[in-house]
């Protein structure tokens, strides 16, 4: 087997994962509440390699040659929860979250099974009758007694003000207060569309402490166009690298087949 060509197949097929994850956060650079995802590369396991039943060698016994390592994997991907920067819009309605924490969404998926969600997409907006749901019309979440929470309704004709700690004003009265949550490892949610996440086994969610609610402004996505489109370019050259190889490695044994081989 050429190690070459199967070390060149692999580079080709991780950069062109690579590529996928980057388009899709150019896709998303105008979504608000996004979070840049990346990707990473892992090395195959290095193999030992033997030689056996060769002729050509003095007796047929296995002689060691040595390690070979046949290219590179596609490694985990992560997400990067950065801060994005802050957009004003002046409408009540739009929330952002500075520093740490998520806002709590009761999510309902197409069969009507509900589940919660988080997100830092504050674009909120209030139904006729008075509730405060996310574009997509998930309810937003408020906290209740006993570590409990309940959807949030406002009186519609109303305006509404909400303080740093997230508690919803109207009429000189609270009403509610957004059930902002914190997870101390990052690494136990899973993106799900384009702005939610779901805890999965091992999450640890808990009240957010270090967080501060921004009435009027909405956090816009943490990616860099610049940097994707610089990084779009290095995936490329080095996957026309690869595919350079694996052109070379096919010359070569053309050669080697219909010209030396008929020697």
């Amino acid at each position: 087997m050429l190690k070459g060509l199967y070390t060149a197949y692999t580079g080709m097929i991780n950069e062109q994962n690579r590529m996928d994850v980057l388009t899709n956060n150019l896709a998303n650079v105008d979504t608000i509440g996004y979070k840049k995802e990346g990707a990473t590369s892992q090395s195959f396991n290095a193999v030992f390699v033997d030689k056996i039943r060769d002729d050509s060698e003095c007796t047929e016994l296995p002689r060691f040659i040595g390690l070979a390592n046949p290219g590179v994997k596609i490694g985990e991907g992560y997400t990067d929860f950065s801060q994005g920067p802050l957009q004003v819009t002046d409408n009540d309605y739009d929330l952002a979250l500075g520093r740490e924490g998520f806002f709590t969404i009761e999510f309902t998926n197409k069969a009507g099974e509900t589940s919660t969600m988080y997100t830092r997409d504050g674009n909120f907006q209030i139904t006729r009758e008075g509730y405060l749901v996310t574009t997509d019309g998930d309810y937003v979440l408020a906290r209740a007694n006993n570590n409990t929470t309940q959807r949030i309704r406002l009186n519609p004709d109303l305006p509404m003000t909400v303080d740093e700690q997230g508690r919803i004003f109207q009429d000189d009265r609270m009403v509610a207060q957004l059930k902002i949550t914190d997870f101390a490892d990052y690494n136990y949610l899973r993106h799900y569309g384009e702005s939610y996440y779901t805890p999965v086994e091992g999450a640890e969610p808990a009240d957010a402490t270090d967080c501060v609610v921004l009435q009027g402004y909405l956090e816009t996505s943490n990616v860099s166009v610049v940097s994707e489109m610089v990084n779009m370019i290095t995936v490329s050259r080095q996957y026309e690298a690869n595919q350079k190889v694996i052109q070379t490695y096919d010359s070569s044994l053309d050669q080697a087949v219909n010209q030396i081989g008929k020697v």
